[in-house]
């Protein structure tokens, strides 16, 4: 067997990161495909998730050698510096009330721990995208779903600096489309599409 070891690990967080979700997911009514639940997207975004996650570990044990790469001391430091400045920033804004619900101080903090994360080049794909699916979540009530697609889309392409300027604004102007025709139109999903106070 010629293992890669990158692709192995990588399947085995992603079959984890199923699993917990999904565990998580359980007090949730499902509802059916016509009338969804609140549980009902997430269990099967957990299932696609955990899927890949078995495919990429089972192509794992073929597709090597892939040793994993040493980390450089920023690499090391950036994941508990992280995690420190994400504690900090949600007792911070809890303490000071700057927001009115939980969830924006927990978005929040998340977004700034994911930013710093993304300082160290090893992480910078990872931070920079969960920062935009943090950012997605901030923005969604009161900016809408076109614009929270936008910034998303926009903290995520940072992660690769190959990314081109037209390819961005092809993907937003494609994943705009989508949603709206999917989660709006469609599935009758009750989210603003444009913000809030215009």
């Amino acid at each position: 067997m010629k293992i890669n070891t990158k692709d192995l690990l990588s399947g085995a967080i992603l079959i984890l990161l199923a699993v917990v979700g999904y565990w998580l997911n359980q007090e949730h009514a499902l509802g059916n495909a016509r009338r969804m639940g609140p549980g009902y997207m997430p269990m099967l975004t957990f299932w696609i998730l955990g899927g890949l996650g078995l495919a990429v570990f089972l192509i794992a044990l073929f597709s090597g050698p892939n040793p994993l790469d040493k980390w450089t001391k920023l690499e090391i430091l950036a994941v508990p510096l992280a995690i420190a400045v994400f504690f900090i920033t949600y007792f911070v804004f809890d303490a000071l009330k700057l927001f009115t619900g939980n969830y924006y101080v927990l978005g929040s903090a998340m977004f700034v721990g994911c930013v710093v994360l993304a300082v160290a080049p090893g992480w910078r794909p990872l931070g920079l995208v969960h920062a935009g699916f943090a950012l997605f979540g901030l923005m969604l009530e009161q900016f809408g779903l076109m614009l929270a697609l936008v910034g998303c889309i926009v903290v995520a392409s940072l992660a690769d600096p190959d990314h081109r300027p037209k390819g961005v604004v092809g993907m937003i102007i494609f994943l705009c489309a989508l949603c709206w025709w999917v989660f709006i139109k469609e599935l009758d999903i009750r989210v603003p599409v444009w913000p809030q106070f215009l």
